[in-house]
């Protein structure tokens, strides 16, 4: 699979790159078939992009707006996903309501899974999906050790770090995407980046679109580069 890696020189040459990539997907979206399908990845790395995008014009009534994955906390909790995204981007925007999906991860993994699968049966590929890099190689809710694969969405009960119980979207499910971006910042992440060019089997790796996998990485994370 094709791996394409985008170096930034410094955190706004980052932030343009990732906007630009965001513009470009969008625009082709809404040339195809007149939407542009999302989704959107937790963490902070990502809260200033949502941020400088909700500063923007952009065509958000035609946005329809998805998560790779939730942590099985209240709805209001700040340590939800859905929540950050909210603060930074959604309620700044003019995005339809019924154009955000959010992950009803506050009634527990299993019921959430099953729920969130039922809502994305509207779906078949998305147009672009963010993703995050975890120093151990995870990304969405997706770790080291556990099953990536087994449906569409997937109810975690052990995850390794709190909470445990989490709901994430699938490695296959997550590659049904004409674009995926992954957005890694941090020194910690050089050497998840490294054995991701190794070959070595990680979450990450397991990201298969059929257009290949663009990676883009700030100055402290380049250390991984050759």
């Amino acid at each position: 699979m094709d791996l394409r890696w985008h170096p930034a020189q410094d955190d706004a040459d980052w932030l343009a790159q990732t906007l630009e990539f965001v513009g470009e997907a969008e625009r082709d979206a809404l040339a195809a078939h007149g939407a542009f399908h999302i989704v959107l990845a937790g963490g902070g790395t990502p809260r200033k992009l949502y941020a400088a995008l909700s500063r923007q014009a952009h065509d958000w009534a035609h946005w329809h707006i998805w998560f790779g994955d939730e942590r099985c906390l209240p709805a209001d909790h700040p340590e939800r996903n859905s929540r950050m995204a909210q603060v930074a981007l959604l309620a700044r925007v003019p995005i339809p309501a019924g154009q955000t999906h959010v992950i009803p991860a506050e009634t527990g993994a299993q019921a959430a899974a099953v729920a969130y699968a039922r809502q994305l049966a509207c779906v078949d590929t998305f147009d672009l999906v963010l993703l995050g890099l975890g120093e151990d190689g995870h990304t969405a809710s997706l770790f080291p050790g556990h099953d990536w694969n087994a449906s569409d969405v997937l109810a975690v009960f052990d995850a390794p770090k709190p909470p445990p119980e989490r709901v994430s979207l699938s490695a296959p499910r997550l590659s049904r995407s004409h674009r995926v971006l992954f957005l890694v910042a941090g020194a910690g992440k050089r050497d998840a980046l490294a054995r991701w060019r190794a070959g070595d089997t990680l979450p990450a790796s397991a990201i298969q679109p059929s257009g290949g996998v663009d990676i883009l990485l700030d100055a402290a994370a380049q250390g991984a580069m050759p």
